[in-house]
């Protein structure tokens, strides 16, 4: 304990809990430099999560599945409501967008090669395609933005799927940054942008102001790609229910929906820790909506259902189940798949340091300044990371991520993910179970049911 902390203590101070150290310190710095505070990673504060959820394992009134004699399924079909194509992945874990820019290029080659290794999808970001990501992806999915960053018809042509995002979970409503240090040649070209400047991506697409020009653009973009790819629709979970509705009406196959726990390469702190909703909040409002056009999963829909993936904050097998639980069809990870690839390693400790961070807290992604050469464009640092190496360790973290949640539905009786359903479930905190809708452990209460 520091001399100062404790000298504290000893004088009988009460730290206040409105204006802490850290509020305190933010307050300090902007009075300082007149600048707020931009950063990366996501929302750090304490939210309501899948944390507070618990699977009810069988036990006599359920029966479980002998897991080293009965299957339990983990493929999905991703797309079939309209394309020539969908996509068929062998786990529901899929790679969120990242673009190249707030990522190495060799940071992208990994994402490809442990998405392909394991049969799942990646995705492009902003700033369009390189051939290292397209060459080591299996299904790689196209990121449609506002910003139009590197866009051209031939890479739709080139993808397995494209991805309309309207928000992102970090920061629904505004748009993407990408600091001038992380310009290079290279990305700048890809943009068509000066080098070396910092670039802002438009907060709203600006060929349309609303659902019916959205259902325009998307059957513009089946026309260019000969009605063969999925069209995805990503929001920024924030009025969830009516935001999933208006995608299903404009023509969506699949509908992304990203929680504020989603992270993010660059944007004001102020957004990525007040704007949107948690992830929880966000999958009964998207549930409620497919289930009410009759296109979810569990309405018989067949060929006309609509997938819904959900994102933001996925950490391990037990989140990638309860998600599926309340409803999810897959999910997508962003950050723990830079984790997988090495992000935040301790063996970088002494160079974190040196930046003013640690290992477990860098997040200073916007400056383009990583020991581990995964969020930079600096040569000699990206050197430092093998796409080769990259990719073996995300693989493996995605066939863990799958073989848990397959435990979890075992236990549950369960014979493949998808049969996974809020029955599943109860919740140990009031706002949880408000929030996921299900019942308090012990109980048959949900709050705000009414039962």
């Amino acid at each position: 304990m520091s001399t100062d902390h404790l000298g504290v203590e000893q004088r009988g101070l009460r730290e206040s809990a409105t204006f802490d150290r850290t509020t305190i310190a933010a307050i300090q710095k902007a009075a300082d430099t007149g600048v707020y505070d931009i950063r990366g990673w996501g929302a750090k504060r304490k939210l309501p999560h899948f944390d507070d959820l618990l699977f009810l394992g069988a036990s006599m009134s359920r029966y479980p599945l002998e897991g080293y004699r009965e299957r339990c399924g983990t493929e999905v079909t991703l797309g079939a409501r309209n394309a020539k194509f969908p996509l068929q992945l062998d786990t529901p874990v899929t790679i969120a967008g990242m673009s190249f820019g707030a990522l190495s290029a060799g940071a992208k080659e990994a994402l490809g090669r442990g998405a392909s290794e394991v049969g799942t999808s990646t995705t492009t970001g902003d700033g369009g395609m390189t051939p290292e990501e397209r060459g080591q992806s299996k299904n790689l999915v196209y990121q449609y933005l506002p910003s139009r960053y590197g866009m051209n018809p031939d890479d739709l042509r080139k993808a397995d799927a494209i991805e309309v995002v309207l928000g992102q979970g970090a920061k629904p409503g505004g748009g993407g940054m990408l600091l001038g240090q992380k310009i290079s040649e290279r990305v700048a070209a890809m943009r068509t942008l000066p080098q070396g400047i910092d670039q802002r991506s438009a907060c709203r697409h600006p060929d349309w102001t609303g659902p019916d020009d959205l259902a325009i653009k998307i059957n513009e973009l089946r026309e260019i790609t000969d009605w063969e790819k999925p069209i995805y629709v990503k929001v920024g979970a924030s009025r969830t229910y009516y935001d999933v509705k208006l995608a299903v009406h404009s023509g969506a196959d699949v509908v992304v929906v990203d929680g504020m726990q989603g992270g993010t390469a660059a944007t004001q702190e102020v957004f990525i820790e007040h704007v949107g909703i948690p992830t929880l909040a966000a999958i009964p409002q998207a549930v409620q909506a497919l289930q009410e056009l009759g296109v979810h999963r569990g309405c018989g829909a067949g060929k006309d259902t609509v997938q819904l993936i959900v994102s933001g904050g996925i950490r391990n097998g037990a989140d990638v189940a309860k998600a599926m639980a309340l409803g999810a069809d897959a999910v997508a990870i962003g950050t723990a798949a830079l984790i997988a690839l090495g992000d935040n390693d301790p063996r970088y400790a002494d160079e974190y340091a040196k930046l003013g961070s640690a290992a477990g807290y860098y997040d200073d992604f916007q400056d383009g300044r990583d020991p581990a050469g995964i969020t930079t464009q600096d040569p000699e640092l990206s050197a430092r990371f093998d796409p080769i190496d990259g990719g073996r360790r995300l693989a493996n973290f995605l066939r863990v991520m799958t073989m848990e949640a397959q435990t979890i539905a075992r236990a549950c009786g369960k014979a493949h993910l998808q049969h996974l359903e809020p029955e599943d479930l109860v919740a140990i905190s009031i706002e949880a179970a408000a929030m996921a809708r299900v019942p308090m452990a012990g109980t048959s209460w949900i709050p705000g049911s009414g039962r």
